[in-house]
């Protein structure tokens, strides 16, 4: 699994569903996090990424040094699926997907992701699996973390 992990001030994430209705989830300080998954990654990925972002020291203490969790500073999490964290980019100009895990599991494991940090007293929101979503957020720092569970090639060739 990836994350695209970003401290925030406050955060949103909007959609229209099924029906037409327009949805919006929000949070305040805390962290927006962008999570794909791959076709090999299992329910203990979701659960040590989740895990390793409760505890990740990236909020300021009282001397402006990363030193609390998002724990410690009651923050609050907004979790967007993002398949696109899986684009291979090595060829050509246009991104193939074909690293992504299959949407059925996909969805399993970013709903299992967002349950663990909420099993870890976070109040978690999340868009819509599968929508065409528009997140906003106010980065604070800027704060901007890449997570990764397996190995991931980020140089590009050529």
């Amino acid at each position: 699994m990836r994350a695209v992990v970003q401290r925030v001030r406050q955060a949103s994430v909007r959609w229209r569903d099924e029906d037409g209705h327009d949805r919006c989830r929000r949070i305040g300080r805390g962290l927006a996090v962008l999570v794909g998954v791959g076709p090999t990654d299992e329910p203990v990925d979701a659960e040590r990424l989740a895990d390793k972002i409760l505890r990740l020291r990236i909020f300021p203490d009282g001397a402006g040094r990363f030193n609390l969790s998002l724990e410690e500073v009651s923050g609050e999490a907004l979790v967007v699926s993002q398949f696109t964290l899986y684009a291979d980019v090595r060829r050509g100009r246009r991104p193939s997907f074909t690293g992504a895990a299959a949407p059925a599991r996909a969805e399993e494991l970013c709903e299992r992701f967002a349950s663990r940090l909420a099993a870890g007293g976070i109040p978690t929101q999340t868009g819509s699996f599968g929508a065409r979503m528009l997140v906003s957020l106010e980065n604070e720092g800027p704060v901007t973390l890449v997570l990764s569970t397996d190995p991931w090639e980020t140089r590009i060739h050529g």
